[in-house]
């Protein structure tokens, strides 16, 4: 009889001391990760074809914006290769060295997007160095969730997984409300003249300062204690991808599925409301910006209780509920955003984010529990990255491009109600993983 793994006790593998700096360390990477991205989405919805696709701007303004939210997309499709390498590294080498590398690796990133040129100054060449900057940001963000999922819930007392789990998951609605509220800061702070000549360099920039934050936070926090007992046993895979790819195939394909609703919806509250908002329905930019900004407050909020509803009620449970807001909510939220007011504009998306969170929130921790210790990282990594891609990736070209063809938004709704269906779907499949046990002795 194998005894049980200490990571398996309900009282926790960490003093409360250690608990609040892995909690840190992994809201804070994610913030800094997902900050880069939105300041990248906003910005592609209201100023960057202009500036990076120009001639195509002019000659067809519809299909240059089709294709800078492809410019979204493109970096998704290099997530799964962050996803292999770093979660390879990641089984082999630990977590705590992985997210170090994809934080800087994002940073720098995001930081020489804000030097590079644009079309006006250097051509073609504009669009091809932001496409490159893309892929990098692409790769690291496919290696720096589950390394940061994987840091929160194996630190966490297995009565809290959900709740520990869901604070890299946070890190998404914060980062949001970091980047929404310094545009809303930057748009009414300067002229439009000033912002897209100049201004809109300065949030990438920034974050060269929330690089070093994270860095010197991310370094203090200590190893996962299931890489401290793989470590010791000698238990982790030589080639924990491929034994990845030969055992664990349906793990891989239901956490893929159950991302996919949840991706698409939270990018049409990053990146296409915004720019429906303020180029077809001509709405102000700081209004609609603020609006975006108290949604992610209720992202936020929700993810949270999402976490901590699936340890007192189950995953299952939890997600299903969300994935229910969000498809009933679907044709009634694009109806009272198409009304123009910016009250029920918020509203909208408010309710939206409840549903968001809910199907949120849970995730680390069932992830987490639907693989074996030695592939736990490449497993986790690798399905997020593909339910990115069939999610969220082209979710926002596919949204303009339904509301080009048919003219209604509700075709918008209908799309996401369709694949809101699909993770429901994987959810039932993978089944309840609450308090499944996560340490090396579990697992033969």
């Amino acid at each position: 009889m194998t005894t049980p793994s200490k990571v398996d006790t309900p009282a926790g593998p960490s003093s409360r001391r250690e608990e609040r700096k892995v909690l840190a360390g992994t809201l804070v990477g994610t913030t800094i990760e997902w900050y880069d991205f939105f300041i990248f989405a906003q910005l592609t919805a209201t100023l960057l074809s202009p500036l990076f696709l120009a001639p195509l701007n002019e000659s067809n303004p519809g299909l240059a914006q089709i294709l800078s939210f492809a410019l979204i997309g493109i970096s998704f499709l290099f997530r799964p290769l962050g996803a292999v390498i770093a979660g390879h590294l990641g089984d082999r080498l630990g977590r705590k060295a992985m997210l170090v590398f994809t934080l800087v690796m994002m940073g720098a990133a995001t930081a020489l997007i804000g030097v590079l040129p644009t079309y006006a100054q250097i051509g073609a060449w504009a669009p091809v160095l932001l496409i490159l900057l893309r892929v990098i940001q692409g790769f690291s963000a496919g290696g720096e969730w589950g390394g940061a999922a994987l840091m929160a819930v194996e630190h966490a007392p297995v009565n809290l997984r959900g709740l520990f789990g869901a604070y890299p998951q946070i890190g998404v609605p914060v980062g949001m409300i970091l980047a929404t509220g310094l545009l809303f800061f930057l748009n009414t702070g300067m002229s439009k003249d000033d912002f897209a000549a100049w201004g809109w360099r300065v949030p990438f920039l920034l974050s060269i300062v929330l690089i070093v934050v994270g860095y010197l936070i991310r370094r203090a926090v200590s190893e996962s204690p299931v890489f401290q007992e793989m470590a010791l046993r000698k238990k982790e895979s030589k080639a924990p991808l491929g034994e990845l790819v030969r055992s664990h195939k349906l793990p891989v394909l239901y956490s893929t599925l159950i991302f996919i609703g949840n991706n698409a919806a939270g990018y049409l509250l990053i990146a296409f409301f915004i720019s429906y908002a303020t180029k077809t329905l001509k709405m102000p930019t700081p209004q609609i910006l603020l609006a975006t900004t108290l949604a992610s407050l209720g992202w936020l909020i929700f993810t949270l209780v999402g976490g901590w509803l699936s340890d007192r009620i189950g995953r299952v449970k939890t997600f299903l509920t969300g994935y229910a807001i969000v498809f009933a909510w679907m044709i009634p939220m694009f109806a009272l955003i198409d009304t123009k007011d910016i009250v029920l504009y918020g509203v909208a998306l408010f309710v939206l984010t409840v549903g968001l969170g809910l199907s949120y929130g849970p995730m680390s921790a069932m992830y987490a529990e639907m693989f074996p210790a030695n592939v736990r990282y490449s497993g986790i990594s690798i399905g997020y990255a593909f339910g990115a891609i069939l999610g969220g990736a082209f979710a926002a070209t596919i949204a303009e491009s339904l509301l080009q063809s048919t003219k209604w938004t509700g075709s918008i709704g209908i799309y996401i109600m369709i694949l809101c269906v699909i993770s429901a779907v994987g959810v039932v499949l993978a089944k309840e993983t609450r308090g499944r046990p996560l340490g090396v002795s579990s697992h033969h």
